[in-house]
């Protein structure tokens, strides 16, 4: 995901499921009827509280290539976004992929 708008949908919305830790927050949104076709979309978010451009740019690949063995578990149409907490920096791989594992199945079961 990229505009704005579309993250607007899934953090506003009243459908969306949220789920949260210390290192991340996921923002869950389940697919309209019509989408079904569409793919699952994902956009990451990741302040200056996280750390200089340096540190919030490898956090995101990070967290891109972690959700990109992740998105086969979503529901084909949903928009999913992954805030990364200031912690989200010195935190390692490995448990950045046990928070997105822990995580998102429970802002699946909160999203309408």
């Amino acid at each position: 995901m990229r505009a704005s708008t579309e993250f607007a949908a899934v953090l506003r919305s009243k459908g969306s499921g949220r789920a949260g830790s210390k290192l991340l927050v996921v923002h869950l949104r389940k697919p309209d009827d019509f989408a079904d076709t569409v793919p699952c979309r994902v956009g990451f978010v990741v302040s200056k509280a996280v750390g200089n451009s340096v540190v919030r740019h490898r956090t995101q690949r990070r967290l891109r290539h972690l959700m990109a063995d992740r998105v086969i578990q979503l529901p084909a149409g949903a928009l999913v976004v992954v805030r990364a907490q200031p912690a989200a920096s010195a935190a390692s791989s490995a448990e950045l992929g046990r928070e997105l594992d822990r995580l998102i199945p429970r802002a699946l079961a909160g999203a309408a």
